[in-house]
């Protein structure tokens, strides 16, 4: 059906079913520790079907792609629930854990690290993370995450950079 067509419940249907990542955001305990946990086995999955070299350009699509998609269904969620950060909206959570993925190897310690740092950023949220909330909407809702997933990633580029020698 053209999207002109479409009847605001059906938006607001799909805009539930990515904010929660389908469904996800409504498991207990923890809903935004499962959204990141099944990031992380998702990633480790599809990354078995990537060229090494097209790993961190599509590490890097998805992250950008998953968090630009996140901001206006958070946003409707957010609204309709009249809630200014449910807890049962985890697309911000996949698109931070799938920033803190970017440019690491695949093997289980590494996936290990970066499922612990960025869930431990997104809940202590150090500076200025806890300021990026105060952004209206699904912007609000996304961008401590994406700090979170960027700090996440600094730190395991610098333990990467650290080994190698």
């Amino acid at each position: 059906m053209p999207a002109a067509l479409e009847s605001p419940a059906a938006k607001s249907k799909a805009a539930w079913l990515l904010a929660t990542f389908f469904g996800v955001g409504h498991l207990r305990p923890g809903p935004g520790t499962c959204a990141s946990a099944i990031t992380v086995l998702c990633w480790w999955e599809i990354s078995h079907f990537i060229a090494p070299q097209w790993l961190i350009p599509v590490a890097i699509f998805a992250a950008v792609a998953i968090t630009l998609l996140g901001i206006s269904p958070s946003t409707v969620v957010a609204r309709e629930s009249g809630q200014t950060d449910p807890g049962f909206v985890v697309i911000d959570e996949v698109a931070g854990q799938m920033i803190s993925l970017i440019g690491i190897p695949i093997a289980w310690k590494y996936l290990l690290a970066s499922f612990i740092l960025f869930r431990g950023f997104d809940i202590i949220k150090p500076f200025p993370l806890r300021r990026l909330e105060r952004l209206p909407g699904g912007n609000g809702i996304m961008m401590d995450d994406v700090g979170a997933g960027i700090y996440a990633l600094v730190l395991l580029q610098i333990w990467l950079h650290l080994t190698a020698r």
